[in-house]
């Protein structure tokens, strides 16, 4: 209590409140930033990035104009509502970025990743994989005698929950591209 023994954040009318306009939970978003197709213009992104501390899930960068020289870059990043406002702002203020857009909270969009998997096994571990990989659509892309590698494209928790019921078959390397992303519709 203070010293006039109203609570602290009673409601959003009350002058003492003193919450936070965004929440305190880690969130995850993606961000799509459009920038300059040159040298040196990711390393200045995630240099961002690296130099505030923020952390990058994911990231995917590829040339979606060549002939206005412009390159898609796609962070998957996290923090609380107020770091992630604090990196798209960051993200704005610099020279080759000419578009930062939040897909997490813009609408729907559709994310994708790519994974290879490795997995060792002879038997009937053999024989589960290839059931799990079926259930997965998981396609295999290079078999031998000791081991498959399977390739299996979708959202990312789709390929964390293939790759955590093949770890007990044998996976012994687990190669991901990193999240794409566009939104839905017009």
């Amino acid at each position: 209590m203070n010293a006039l023994s109203l609570k602290k954040g009673i409601s959003r009318k009350s002058a003492y409140d003193l919450r936070s306009l965004y929440g305190d939970e880690i969130e995850s978003h993606t961000l799509a930033v459009i920038v300059d197709n040159e040298a040196g213009v990711l390393a200045r992104v995630i240099g961002l990035f690296s130099g505030r501390g923020y952390n990058i899930e994911s990231l995917t960068v590829a040339e979606v104009d060549h002939e206005g020289h412009r390159s898609r870059i796609t962070v998957v990043t996290i923090g609380t509502p107020a770091v992630i406002e604090q990196i798209k702002a960051q993200l704005g203020r610099l020279v080759p970025v000419h578009d930062v857009h939040d897909l997490t909270v813009e609408g729907p969009s559709v994310e994708r990743e790519l994974a290879l998997i490795k997995v060792n096994g002879v038997g009937e571990k053999r024989v589960e994989a290839m059931r799990t990989a079926d259930v997965f659509r998981a396609t295999v892309v290079d078999s031998t005698l000791e081991s498959f590698v399977f390739e299996i494209t979708g959202a990312p928790e789709k390929i964390d929950a293939f790759v955590d019921l093949m770890r007990p078959l044998g996976v012994s390397e687990v190669a991901r591209t990193g999240v794409a992303a566009i939104t839905r519709g017009t």
